[in-house]
């Protein structure tokens, strides 16, 4: 099992957790939100943490953020040179998720050795969210089609996109239900070199088509098949807030390149705290690659 690692970068560090709590740093902007993970003390004393500029807290399943003076309710990061804009979202989420950042410079990596040789790649990007993976791999020279069912979510990737300086890379962008526009796909025809996977544990559809991950992650697997193409290069999925293994989401993977010559690698999603060195798991990940 592996352990993929972000680090201190200069628009986002980890500054402390403890007590069921994180401390990050998103450029100039220092939050608080709670995270199920946390079991152990903080480190820094309580005046650091009060130095946070918006708070998240819960009252049962429900939740609100606290935005401390004057703060800005939106701003914008770099992450890998690229362009996130960032907002508070009900959801205790802010628009990026800094623990792929080892998985966009991996994908990044096969992407642009393939390009380099010759060869043209298409990369489907399911449950795409604000954007990364997809900025990462068009940036590589790859053709991308990125589908989420969130229409908010995907204008930001949109804007993204042109703030990062990639308004002529080849990215389509789609608000759908994921597993309606596979079987379009499976119908028409269209075959991707690299498919990426980032399923939430329960969502809705564009048309409010009810997703849950124990009932139609495996299904959704089942089809990939179907719609790599015959040389494929790499197919990634990630895990979020589920209470699944590595090794389970490896297994399930498995049966869905059964056939194809590679090798599956899995572990967790990390990032390393700065005033203690602890590293803080935030999900979960298995890929395939040729």
């Amino acid at each position: 099992m592996d352990i993929l690692v972000t680090n201190k970068s200069e628009d986002y560090e980890l500054l402390d957790s403890g007590d069921g709590y994180k401390l990050e740093r998103y450029g100039s902007v220092v939050i608080s939100r709670p995270d199920p993970q946390i079991l152990w003390e903080k480190s820094l004393l309580k005046s650091e943490w009060d130095k946070a500029l918006a708070f998240f807290t819960r009252s049962g399943i429900t939740g609100k953020w606290k935005i401390v003076g004057e703060t800005n309710k939106s701003w914008s990061i770099s992450l890998n040179k690229l362009t996130f804009f960032l907002s508070f979202q009900p959801s205790k989420h802010l628009g990026v998720f800094p623990e792929q950042f080892s998985q966009w410079i991996w994908l990044e990596e096969k992407i642009k050795k393939e390009v380099d040789s010759g060869r043209p790649i298409k990369v489907l990007n399911l449950f795409g969210y604000t954007g990364g993976a997809s900025l990462v791999c068009a940036r590589a020279g790859a053709e991308v089609c990125h589908v989420d069912a969130s229409k908010f979510a995907v204008d930001l990737a949109h804007q993204n996109m042109k703030a990062s300086g990639l308004t002529n890379s080849q990215i389509r962008f789609i608000v759908d239900d994921v597993r309606k526009f596979i079987e379009r796909e499976i119908k028409r025809g269209n075959k991707y070199d690299v498919v990426i996977m980032d399923p939430p544990v329960y969502g809705k559809g564009a048309k409010a088509e009810v997703w849950k991950i124990e009932k139609d992650l495996q299904p959704l697997l089942s089809r990939i098949g179907n719609i790599i193409s015959s040389t494929p290069v790499a197919i990634v999925l990630n895990g979020y807030a589920s209470v699944y293994s590595s090794t389970t989401y490896a297994q399930i993977l498995s049966y869905a390149v059964s056939g194809l010559k590679g090798e599956i690698f899995h572990g967790e999603l990390a990032i390393r705290e700065t005033s203690s060195n602890r590293l803080l798991t935030c999900g979960i990940f298995a890929r395939w690659s040729k």
